[in-house]
């Protein structure tokens, strides 16, 4: 029996909830117990690779300049007025490399992607092409899911890592167009601070967010029933789920990082 006939109302939106919580906690189970297993579809998974990156790259240049530029002209006002302009390089570094870039970056990759999984896969389901495949026993979950997966779980480090870079340029330009900064003034204050722990830790958590944008995206294109009105709704939930994930799991990571260490212990 289905969990939203027990309840109505309400009551029936929330077990609907819980139902597709448990399905897509499912479907994670079912990736990670299937990605071990051959076929190992490589060819797919570098042109997925591409698929994300390399047709990616202009939305995430354009994405990080306007980072860059729009955070250095709002922050130099707020900064003179009490004196501390100087500071601005490092301000744009820290907000930029521990939090904005790669959340900014994760969330227009999500829009995109997200909803083009959504919707391909989605259309795969309604036209049969899934079932085909299962019945030829060609294992599509291999060729569908498990490559997306691994392709954005890659790339989304990379992309956040290139945003990063042009957001610093974009900030660096305003600079020196607003005040006359030398790059190596600019740069060298702006990365003081800047650990490589840091660095690490906050762009590698993307891979996190580009394993939630596939797993969910793959997930509601996979399940879908119906016929091209489903797909579309399928692509939509797959962007905002994604995005509402994204921005939760930043949380976690975030109050993770922030933990301080264990007491050591030391024998007496």
């Amino acid at each position: 029996m289905r969990f939203t006939n027990l309840l109505p109302g309400r009551g029936s939106a929330l077990a609907n909830g819980l139902e597709r919580t448990g399905e897509l906690a499912s479907f994670v189970g079912e990736f990670f117990a299937r990605f071990w297993k051959p076929p190992y579809e490589w060819k797919e998974t570098l042109e997925q690779m591409d698929e994300v990156g390399a047709r990616s790259f202009l939305l995430v240049s354009v994405t990080g300049l306007a980072i860059g530029i729009v955070m250095a002209m709002q922050s130099r006002g707020t900064l003179a007025a009490y004196g501390a302009e100087y500071a601005l390089p490092n301000m744009l570094a820290l907000s930029i490399i521990k939090e904005i870039g790669p959340v900014f970056t994760s969330l227009v990759l999500a829009g995109r992607l997200g909803a083009g999984i959504g919707a391909e896969i989605g259309s795969m389901r309604v036209t049969e092409q899934i079932d085909a495949l299962e019945v030829a026993a060609l294992k599509p979950f291999h060729y569908l899911v498990v490559t997306r997966v691994v392709a954005c779980v890659f790339i989304f480090p990379v992309l956040t890592i290139w945003a990063d870079t042009i957001a610093m340029i974009g900030g660096y330009f305003e600079s020196l167009i607003a005040s006359g900064m030398d790059y190596r003034v600019f740069f060298t204050t702006a990365f003081s601070t800047i650990r490589f722990a840091d660095l690490f830790v906050d762009t590698m958590k993307t891979s996190i967010f580009g394993f939630i944008v596939a797993i969910v995206s793959s997930y509601l294109g996979y399940n879908v029933r119906g016929g091209t009105r489903e797909v579309g709704q399928a692509a939509m939930r797959a962007v905002v789920v994604s995005s509402l994930l994204i921005l939760l799991a930043d949380v976690i990571v975030v109050r993770i990082s922030l933990m301080p260490p264990p007491p050591s212990t030391t024998d007496h």
